[in-house]
C-alpha cells in the first residue's frame, strides 16, 4: 500500500510539473493581461475587432505557460508544432501579400482617380516612417532593424509585418502587434493632433464635390499603377502585384466571383491566421524584452509624425492651390494606410465643426493613396537594405 502511495506521489508530482500553475511567470501573467486588455477594446469599445480579438487571444494562447523541456510541441517556436507551423505564413511572408490582395478586391480608388493631387498627402505621410527610422537608428538599432521599426509608421499591419520578416525577423512579434495597435487606436490619437494643428476656418472648408469617374479609368488605374510603382520599386512587386490585381478583379466586371471570393472568405481567413498567430508570437520569454517597449515607443512616435505630416502637408499645400481647389486640412490624417478608419476620423472631426460637410468621400483619396504609399516605401527600404 505505501509503495503505491508513493507510485501515486510520483504521478503527480510529475504531472504537476507540466501544467501551467508550475510554470507560470510574471511575464506570462503580464501578456495574459495585455491580450484580455484588447479583447476588452475590441468587445467594449469596438476597436478594429477583427484585429485585436484574433491578436487578443493569440496571446492569450501564446502565453499559457508549459514546461519548455518537455518536448511537448505546443508552442509556436518549437519546430513542427500546429502553431508554429501556421506561423510560417507569418515567417515566410505570405500572409500579408494575400491581405493585400483582399484589400484591393474591396477598395474603391474613384475618389483617387478623380483627384489624383490627393496621391502627394498619402505620399507626405510617409513622412512618419523615415522619420522613426531615422529616430530608431539615433537609438542604436541597426539599419534593418530601423527600417523594420519605421514601417509601423504607415499604420499598415501587414506591410509592417512583410517588412519585418525580410529585415528583422527576431523583432516582428513586437513590430506586428505595434503596428496593429496604433491601427485601432486611430480614434484616440489622431483627433487631438488634427484639433491642434487645424484652425476654425479650415476645418469648414468644403471641397467640390469629387467628378464621376468612368469604368474604363477604373480597369486602367491598377495596370498603370502596377507599372508605375513596381517599375520604380520592384521589390514592393509582392505587396504592390496583389493590391493591384485584386483591383482589376473588381473593377474589370468580369471576374465578380474571383472578387468576392479575394475579399471575403479568403481575407477573412488569413487575418484569422495572421491575428492569432501574431499574437500567439508574444510568447513572454520571447516579447518581454526593452527592444519591445521601445519599439512600442517608436511605434506611437512614428504614428504622430505621419499624421502630422498629413495635416501640415496639406496646409502648406493650400498656400499654392487656387481657392475653389483647395483641401481641407482634416483630411490629411487620412495619408496613412489604416482604411477606412483614418478617413472615417476626417469625417466625424469635420462634422463636429460643420455637420453639412461630408469628408469622407475626399478623405478616401488619400487613405487609400496612403495603402499604396506605405507599400512603395516598404519596397524602397527593402531595396536599401537588404
Amino acid at each position: 500500500m505505501g509503495e503505491f502511495i508513493d507510485f501515486i506521489g510520483r504521478n503527480l508530482a510529475d504531472f504537476w510539473t507540466y501544467t501551467g500553475f508550475a510554470n507560470a511567470t510574471v511575464g506570462h501573467l503580464i501578456m495574459i493581461l495585455v491580450g484580455l486588455v484588447f479583447i476588452y477594446l475590441a468587445v467594449a469599445h469596438e476597436f478594429e475587432p477583427m484585429l485585436l480579438i484574433p491578436i487578443g487571444f493569440g496571446m492569450l494562447i501564446g502565453n499559457i505557460p508549459f514546461n519548455m523541456e518537455a518536448g511537448l510541441k505546443v508552442g509556436i517556436y518549437e519546430e513542427g508544432s500546429v502553431l508554429n507551423i501556421l506561423y510560417q505564413g507569418v515567417t515566410s511572408g505570405w500572409y500579408p501579400p494575400l491581405i493585400f490582395l483582399g484589400i484591393g478586391a474591396m477598395t474603391d480608388f474613384s475618389a483617387l482617380i478623380s483627384n489624383p493631387k490627393l496621391m502627394l498627402v498619402g505620399a507626405a505621410a510617409q513622412f512618419g516612417i523615415f522619420g522613426a527610422y531615422m529616430i530608431a537608428l539615433a537609438l542604436g538599432f541597426d539599419p534593418m532593424q530601423a527600417g523594420a521599426i519605421g514601417i509601423i509608421g504607415g499604420a499598415d499591419g501587414p506591410t509592417a509585418i512583410f517588412l519585418s520578416s525580410k529585415l528583422a525577423p527576431n523583432l516582428m512579434g513586437a513590430i506586428a502587434v505595434s503596428a496593429y495597435s496604433y491601427m485601432a487606436l486611430v480614434p484616440v490619437i489622431q483627433p487631438p493632433i488634427m484639433r491642434l494643428l487645424t484652425t476654425k476656418k479650415e476645418r469648414v472648408m468644403r471641397m467640390p464635390a469629387p467628378r464621376v469617374v468612368s469604368h474604363t479609368e477604373k480597369v486602367m488605374f491598377p495596370i498603370i499603377g502596377l507599372l508605375l510603382t513596381c517599375f520604380l520599386v520592384p521589390s514592393g512587386l509582392p505587396l504592390l502585384g496583389m493590391l493591384f490585381f485584386g483591383n482589376l478583379l473588381k473593377e474589370s466586371g468580369v471576374t465578380r466571383r474571383l472578387a468576392e471570393t479575394a475579399r471575403g472568405p479568403l481575407i477573412d481567413t488569413i487575418t484569422i491566421l495572421l491575428g492569432l498567430t501574431v499574437g500567439a508570437s508574444t510568447q513572454a520569454s520571447e516579447f518581454l524584452t526593452f527592444d519591445s517597449v521601445l519599439i512600442f515607443g517608436l511605434g506611437a512616435l512614428s504614428f504622430i509624425i505621419a499624421t502630422t505630416s498629413g495635416v501640415l502637408f496639406v496646409k502648406i499645400f493650400n498656400l499654392i492651390l487656387p481657392k475653389e481647389k483647395k483641401i481641407n486640412p482634416l483630411i490629411g490624417n487620412a495619408g496613412v494606410s489604416a482604411v477606412p478608419d483614418a478617413a472615417r476620423i476626417s469625417q466625424t472631426v469635420g462634422l463636429e465643426y460643420d455637420p453639412t460637410n461630408y469628408l469622407l468621400m475626399h478623405a478616401m483619396g488619400p487613405n487609400v493613396a496612403g495603402v499604396i504609399g506605405s507599400a512603395v516605401a516598404a519596397g524602397i527600404l527593402l531595396g536599401f537594405l537588404m
